[in-house]
C-alpha cells in the first residue's frame, strides 16, 4: 500500500486536495526551502486514489506523484529526495523508489550524484518534450503557458508536415485520413468526444508519420499530448467544431491532390483557433 507524509512547512496540499486538482495546488502557501518528509499520511493517500486511477502500478504512481510535486513546485529545485525517506513515507520498496528515481532523472527532473545525492533539478533542465512532463505541466500551476506553448509549436511543425504529406501522393494514407476526418464528423454530431478524440489524435499523427522526415515523426508523442491536455479538440487548442472537421476535410482532400501549399494553408487555419496563438501567429489570409 502506497502512502505518503506531508511536509508541514512544504506549502503541500491537505488531505483529499489531489482528489480535487489534478496537481498538489495550495493556494496561498509558502513553497519555501523546507526538506523534511514529516507529517502525516493523508497526502499519500489521496495521491494514491488520484494515480491509481490511471491503472499503474506501483512504480508507475510513484513516478506520477514525485512528477506532479516537482513540476507543479511542490518539490522546488535543489530539493533533496533521499531514497530511504521515499520509501518509508510512500511505504514501497528501495527498487521502486530507485526505478522511479530514473525515469525522472531521464526525464531530467532530478540528477542524482555521488557524495551529492538526488536533488531536484531546475526548469530549464528539464526535458520539455517528455509527453509525461507536458501532462503535468498542463494540469498544473502552469497550464495556461503550457497550452499557449503547444499549441504554438504545433503551429509550426504541423504545417510543414501537412505540406510534406501531400507530396506522397500515397491512396492509402489519404483513405485513412479520410476514414478519420469522416469518424471526427460523426462523432461531433453525436456528442461522442472519446472517438471523436481518437479519431483526432491518429489524424494528426498520421500526418506526421508518413511526412518523410523522421524527425518529425519522432515528435508525434508531443502533438498526441496536446491533443489530450487541450480536451481532444479539432484543432487541438479549442472545442470541437463543425468548422475544425471541415478544416480536416480541406487537409484530406489537398493530401489527396498532391497540393502541398493548401494542405500546409489548411492545417494553418485549423491551428490558429486558439486565441493565445492568434496574438502570436495572424490567421492566412483566404485567397
Amino acid at each position: 500500500m502506497m502512502t505518503a507524509a506531508r511536509p508541514a512547512d512544504s506549502g503541500l496540499t491537505g488531505p483529499g486536495e489531489l482528489d480535487r486538482y489534478s496537481y498538489a495546488e495550495a493556494p496561498g502557501a509558502d513553497r519555501g526551502s523546507a526538506h523534511a518528509w514529516d507529517g502525516d499520511a493523508e497526502l499519500g493517500r489521496a495521491g494514491r486514489r488520484a494515480a491509481g486511477s490511471r491503472g499503474r502500478g506501483l512504480h508507475g504512481q510513484l513516478v506520477q506523484q514525485l512528477g506532479q510535486m516537482i513540476v507543479s513546485g511542490d518539490l522546488g529545485a535543489d530539493r533533496p529526495l533521499v531514497p530511504e525517506e521515499i520509501g518509508q513515507r510512500f511505504e514501497v520498496s528501495r527498487t521502486v523508489v530507485r526505478e522511479s528515481l530514473r525515469v525522472l532523472e531521464a526525464k531530467g527532473l532530478v540528477s542524482a550524484r555521488p557524495n551529492v545525492g538526488t536533488r531536484v533539478r531546475p526548469v530549464s533542465d528539464w526535458n520539455l518534450l517528455d509527453p509525461d512532463i507536458i501532462e503535468w505541466r498542463a494540469f498544473g500551476p502552469q497550464r495556461d503557458d503550457q497550452r499557449r506553448e503547444l499549441c504554438e509549436l504545433r503551429w509550426i511543425i504541423e504545417p510543414l508536415a501537412a505540406r510534406l504529406a501531400a507530396g506522397h501522393g500515397r491512396e492509402d494514407v489519404q483513405q485513412r485520413l479520410a476514414d478519420m476526418a469522416e469518424i471526427m464528423g460523426h462523432a461531433l454530431a453525436q456528442g461522442d468526444s472519446l472517438t471523436f478524440s481518437r479519431a483526432d489524435a491518429e489524424f494528426h499523427t498520421l500526418l506526421l508519420q508518413v511526412a518523410g522526415n523522421r524527425m518529425l515523426e519522432h515528435l508525434s508523442g508531443i502533438v498526441s499530448a496536446a491533443l489530450h491536455v487541450s480536451g481532444a479538440s479539432a484543432g487541438g487548442c479549442d472545442r470541437p467544431t463543425d468548422t475544425g472537421v471541415g478544416h480536416h476535410l480541406r487537409i484530406v482532400d489537398a493530401v489527396g491532390a498532391g497540393d502541398a501549399a493548401a494542405a500546409e494553408s489548411a492545417m494553418r487555419q485549423l491551428l490558429v483557433s486558439h486565441p493565445e496563438v492568434e496574438r502570436v501567429v495572424p490567421a492566412p489570409r483566404e485567397h
